[in-house]
């Protein structure tokens, strides 16, 4: 099947590369291969683009230069973040069920705290603060949910944390967020921030982790002491580069995307949940407009394939869980069945998605699922 064929709904896992952002990248690829750290004239040209990027990170998060640091990406921001505000005199991290992997496994491994929420994935306020005390020395929480879009009550939760763990850092995992809310907004309220650029039209094995000048992580890598101390390594210029550049465009288009998606989103959701087992996780009002999660009635990975044959590439969780056999962590926080949790469709869109893919998904899901369904009852399967 021919790329032009495929239906991609699946941006939350990793968005098309913007061309404009290709452009801007390939010089520093080809030409201008220089490693910033060096003295002479081509590493101070690599080191000129890369405090560029900085700067225009920092203009759009509200932020000064100096708090961004370029990381490899989400995952490395996160753990920064996690194991870096962490000491011997705070050692306890806290964080929701429903976080991704990439702050849930570090917490877990610190013996931290896992907070409850409510059946929209929104924070428990109440059991957050019943879990703080001195010994917390960070909070994170993300601004969007990766699976279900859910959107955090950040203003609430930072009331909570300043009020009843003063001492804490706040850091937020903003990186499904860029595409749909203002970062200046969510980060006036947090101490740190995490994004990642192959989630925006960036490219792959970039992100930064933004934090603020009273907030300076313990660095994972020790070794040339880049980033200010905070993260040891040759930057990736090119990679910097063009995560400023798609950031920059996200910015900038957010809010007709945000417009144009929400009808997209809307169409495709009332076409899912008119077929029989089908519903829809949250509603509209509870998330962003390029996420639309829903549980069916049949098991997801069996649907994944039906859905590939046609030419429809979705997911049923996080990227970074699939194959696995488990069903979604994010669902069953939510208090929803394991029944439900095994049978999750996650369809997420961004810049790219029109029209002709949710005609395609709409065609191609309800008899993709009448196929399961009858399977299921001849053979007596789950």
């Amino acid at each position: 099947m021919a790329s032009d064929d495929l239906c991609y709904l699946d941006h939350a896992a990793s968005t098309p590369l913007r061309t404009e952002v290709f452009d801007v990248m390939v010089p520093y690829l080809r030409d201008h291969f220089g490693n910033p750290s060096g003295a002479h004239r081509v590493a101070r040209d690599a080191r000129r683009a890369l405090e560029e990027a900085r700067d225009r990170v920092a203009e759009v998060v509200g932020s000064s230069p100096h708090d961004v640091v370029f990381t490899s990406g989400g995952t490395e921001s996160d753990n920064l973040a996690v194991r870096g505000f962490v000491s011997q005199e705070y050692p306890t991290p806290v964080c929701p069920a429903t976080e991704h992997h990439a702050v849930l496994d570090p917490v877990e491994h610190l013996d931290g705290r896992i907070v409850r929420v409510d059946s929209t994935g929104r924070v428990d306020l109440e059991h957050l603060a019943a879990s703080l005390d001195p010994s917390v020395g960070l909070v994170s929480v993300m601004a969007v949910n990766n699976e279900t879009g859910t959107i955090a009550d950040l203003a609430s939760i930072s009331d909570v944390v300043r009020s009843s763990a003063p001492q804490a850092i706040l850091h937020c995992d903003a990186v499904q967020a860029a595409n749909w809310l203002d970062l200046v907004d969510v980060y006036a309220k947090v101490d740190a921030l995490s994004l990642a650029g192959h989630k925006i039209g960036g490219p792959k094995g970039v992100g930064v982790l933004v934090v603020s000048a009273s907030a300076t992580p313990r660095p994972m890598l020790l070794g040339g002491g880049q980033e200010h101390e905070r993260r040891s390594g040759t930057q990736n210029v090119a990679g910097a580069v063009g995560f400023a550049a798609a950031l920059l465009a996200t910015t900038r288009d957010r809010a007709s995307q945000a417009a144009r998606v929400s009808a997209l989103s809307d169409r495709l959701v009332a076409g899912a949940i008119a077929i029989e087992g089908v519903e829809a996780t949250v509603g509209a009002e509870a998330r962003v407009p390029g996420i639309c999660h829903l549980t069916t009635s049949v098991n997801s990975e069996d649907l994944l394939i039906l859905l590939d044959r046609e030419g429809v590439m979705a997911s049923a969780a996080s990227s970074c869980a699939s194959g696995a056999l488990n069903p979604s962590h994010v669902l069953l926080a939510m208090g929803r069945s394991v029944a439900q949790a095994t049978g999750a469709l996650r369809l997420s869109m961004s810049h790219g998605s029109d029209n002709a893919q949710i005609d395609r998904l709409l065609e191609v899901l309800p008899p993709a699922i009448e196929t399961l369904r009858a399977a299921s009852d001849g053979s007596g399967r789950a």
